[in-house]
Order: C-alpha cells, then sequence, then structure tokens
C-alpha cells in the first residue's frame, strides 16, 4: 500500500490560494488610490467646458481687435470656472468625495497657484500690449497646475498636463497659432479627457 506524502505535487491548493491573494492585493491596492486620489475632478463638466472654449475660440477669432479677442477669452475662463465647479460639486455629492477632504486639498493647492500666476500675467502682458504671448502662458500655466493638482487625482489627469504643456509650448514658439492652440486644448483635450474620465471614474 503506497501513502500519500505530504507537499506532493499535483494538487490545486497553491495556485488558488496565489490567486485569491494576488484578486485581494489588487482590491487593497485600488481601495487605497481612491483613499488618496481627488476622484471629483469632472469628467462631463470637462466635456462641457471643451464646448464653450471651442465657441470662445471661434468668437474671439471674428473680433476686430486684441482687447476685444482677450475679454472674449476672459469671459470664456469665468464660464469655465463656473461650469468646472458646478460639476465637480455634483460630482462629489453623488459619489460622496468630499470637497474638503485631504486629497482635494492637496489637490487645489496644487492646481490653484499656477492659476493665480496666469491671472497676473495677464495682466501685465495686456499692460504691455502684448497680446500674442497670453496662449503660450495660458496653456504652459494651466498644463502646470492639471500636473502638480493631478498628482492627487486620477491617472489621466497630469497626462493631460503634459499635453497642455506641449501646446503651450508650440504656442510660445509659433504665436500665430495662439487663438487655435487653445481651441485645440481648452476645447479638444477637455473634451476627450473629460469623455475618459467620466467613463472610467462615475462622470
Amino acid at each position: 500500500m503506497v501513502h500519500p506524502r505530504l507537499g506532493q505535487p499535483g494538487s490545486d491548493e497553491p495556485p488558488a490560494l496565489h490567486a485569491r491573494a494576488m484578486d485581494n492585493l489588487s482590491f487593497i491596492r485600488q481601495t487605497m488610490e481612491r483613499a488618496t486620489a481627488f476622484t471629483a475632478v469632472p469628467g462631463w463638466g470637462g466635456v462641457a467646458m471643451g464646448v464653450t472654449a471651442i465657441a470662445a475660440a471661434v468668437l474671439a477669432a471674428r473680433q476686430p481687435s486684441q482687447s476685444g479677442w482677450l475679454l472674449v477669452w476672459l469671459g470664456e475662463a469665468v464660464v469655465a470656472c463656473l461650469v468646472g465647479g458646478a460639476a465637480m460639486s455634483l460630482k462629489a455629492r453623488r459619489t460622496g468625495a468630499p470637497l474638503f477632504s485631504r486629497p482635494a486639498r492637496q489637490f487645489f493647492f496644487g492646481f490653484l497657484p499656477p492659476l493665480m500666476v496666469g491671472a497676473v500675467l495677464t495682466i501685465v502682458l495686456a499692460r504691455a500690449g502684448l497680446f500674442w504671448l497670453c496662449p503660450g502662458g495660458w496653456l504652459l500655466l494651466y498644463g502646470a497646475g492639471v500636473m502638480t493638482g493631478g498628482a492627487f487625482s486620477v491617472r489621466v489627469v497630469p497626462l493631460m498636463g503634459v499635453l497642455f504643456i506641449g501646446l503651450g509650448v508650440v504656442a510660445s514658439l509659433v504665436p500665430d497659432l495662439g487663438n487655435l492652440l487653445l481651441a485645440v486644448g481648452f476645447g479638444g483635450l477637455h473634451i476627450v479627457f473629460g469623455v475618459v474620465i467620466a467613463r472610467r471614474y462615475g462622470g
């Protein structure tokens, strides 16, 4: 009579335990990512911001003066802030991601300073009559804010910041394309990444 020996190969238990352990680790990792990331970045709100930015680019291109062009884009900035803020608040309420949590504060502390610098820079450039430098500066600083704030958000947000910075570099080197690149960035990138965020991260 042959007695089975402990540890004899052929048992399915070790692979099953390994698979269960990997599933548990994956669940823990996802839970920790959600706990340390600001997930209330609005997807459909970003799409709406993109649509208004494209409309602003079309309207700005028809202005007879540089000051008129600037006023259109400043108006778009106000509209985008209102749309983005409202969408973020609604998503935070729906998903239970508080806007004053630690990840949210880290997101805003990274995102807002470059935008404040952009506001000051706009005043300085407008007073000097250097309107053609505004698109590159806006895209670069917005991209920097998205990258630094996005480090505390979902993974696709910093990538969007990198692309904004790339557009800002091109706009700074080829200022004649400034209005078009504003449409591509604030319009196209917001729409594309807004759809991705909405589908992957709940609206």
